[in-house]
């Protein structure tokens, strides 16, 4: 690095952790005027346009101020440095000019972080786990995880998800936490081995956030987890809160829980357990025993995306919906676009949903993997659709997913992944021409409404 870039970096750390420490107690203007100064700080037009849209919600007092308040006002002091410190200033801020560097250099442009998943051995038997398939007696080396989290550093790379199976049952994940205490590390977990002294070790690392898993209320969730695990995640929530230690939620919507998981009880609920983010994963038909009358009705899908759009408007909370968000990331964020995922075994998968492969990391660098052929033909066709309510190409533009699964991926990544591609073909193809007419919709009126308001903001 030069020395004008070392300087740059070290001026822009210290502009933003003096900026993020005065959120707290900052006026709405003052904020207003803090955001003028970021928006010059990345490269990237997305990302100001995202700063421009942040400084917007300061201007309409929404209540994502006051979490963003509460996160350093109401934190543990190390947890917040370390929120600020990587995944505010390593990953989204040095993170993004460094990765437009790389991209200078070598021609290939970075993801914005990768999932990895250290095991596929997990503690339950959650029925439509898509995990449920994959060989459960290989875990991935520590040595080859520390590898690609250092590659990943060295292309601007910041912020590793951990998931599985359940990773925790992998006792040297900590090692990992603590080598690498410049990356902001979010592990989903069913959260079963979660005691006071694990909460204790992540509190005195600061750069460690849970996703807890939830499949809704307490009936929900045990009905698919077990008797009693509802109760048990209930008791982390509330010893992550006393600890000063911010946590997301991982769902997974399908027909049986979406009204539950839509609902204003619900998200009062993580309110009120000092949940700021939740994921909104949608059941896919994969994994054991794939069942479409799983996955939520093309009208439930299109109900949570309006549910989700009223929750960020009324809520002190983030929310992300693989699915539903592709109007935020420009459509599908897989195969190394925005991100990628790493099985236990060392597949590297398109995507946590797509279980095919071509390379495998133990024989290859991040760089290689990132420029296979398979990942250079899913990024050559992105977005798959001029609708961006329809980024999947597994569920919505099904034929693309098939041709890049069935010709250009050079395995299935555990048995029976290929069912998706073929026994499932014509009831996926059923379902993505249904959902296609709600997403037609949505769109249209989802354009109206972001040109009435840029009619507005120009007099």
């Amino acid at each position: 690095m030069s020395t004008y870039h070392k300087i740059r970096d070290y001026t822009l750390v210290k502009f933003a952790s003096t900026a993020l420490s005065l959120l707290a107690s900052a006026s709405d203007q003052q904020l207003i005027k803090l955001s003028f100064l970021a928006e010059k700080i990345p490269r990237k037009e997305p990302y100001k346009e995202k700063i421009r849209w942040i400084r917007h919600l300061f201007g309409q007092r929404h209540p994502g101020l006051h979490l963003a308040r509460r996160v350093l006002k109401d934190t543990n002091p190390l947890h917040r440095h370390k929120i600020i410190q990587n995944f505010i200033i390593n990953q989204l801020l040095v993170g993004t000019n460094k990765r437009k560097e790389f991209e200078v250099h070598t021609g290939t442009y970075p993801p914005d972080a990768l999932l990895i998943s250290p095991t596929m051995r997990c503690d339950l038997n959650c029925y439509g786990c898509y995990a449920g398939y994959y060989p459960q007696e290989e875990d991935l080396p520590l040595e080859v995880i520390d590898r690609v989290i250092t590659e990943a550093k060295e292309m601007g790379i910041y912020l590793i998800l951990l998931t599985g199976g359940e990773p925790f049952l992998r006792k040297d994940l900590f090692s990992l936490f603590e080598e690498h205490e410049d990356v902001g590390f979010q592990v989903y977990t069913n959260a079963r081995l979660i005691d006071r002294r694990m909460v204790d070790r992540f509190a005195a690392l600061g750069n460690v956030m849970l996703a807890i898993s939830l499949e809704g209320l307490e009936e929900e969730t045990d009905r698919r987890r077990g008797k009693g695990h509802f109760r048990h995640i209930v008791k982390v929530m509330d010893m992550m809160r006393e600890c000063g230690l911010f946590f997301a939620v991982s769902t997974t919507q399908t027909r049986e829980n979406t009204e539950v998981l839509a609902s204003d009880e619900f998200i009062d609920f993580l309110v009120e357990k000092g949940c700021i983010l939740m994921w909104n994963f949608h059941y896919v038909p994969i994994g054991r025993r794939p069942d479409l009358d799983l996955m939520a009705a093309p009208q439930q899908r299109d109900y949570m995306r309006q549910r989700l759009q009223y929750f960020r408007a009324t809520k002190q909370m983030l929310f992300v919906d693989f699915w539903n968000d592709g109007h935020l990331t420009n459509g599908c964020i897989a195969g190394g676009r925005k991100y990628l995922h790493i099985t236990a075994s060392g597949d590297v998968e398109p995507c946590v949903f797509c279980h095919f492969a071509e390379d495998n990391i133990k024989e290859k660098t991040l760089l290689e993997v990132l420029n296979s052929r398979l990942f250079r033909a899913i990024r050559s066709r992105q977005p798959f659709t001029d609708n961006p309510f329809r980024p999947c190409m597994l569920i919505d533009d099904p034929v693309q997913g098939r041709d890049l699964a069935l010709n250009y991926a050079r395995r299935f990544t555990h048995p029976g992944a290929e069912i998706l591609f073929t026994e499932l073909a014509d009831q996926i193809d059923r379902y993505s021409c249904q959902y296609r007419v709600l997403a037609e919709t949505a769109w249209e009126e989802y354009q109206f409404q972001k040109a009435k308001k840029g009619k507005v903001a120009t007099g």
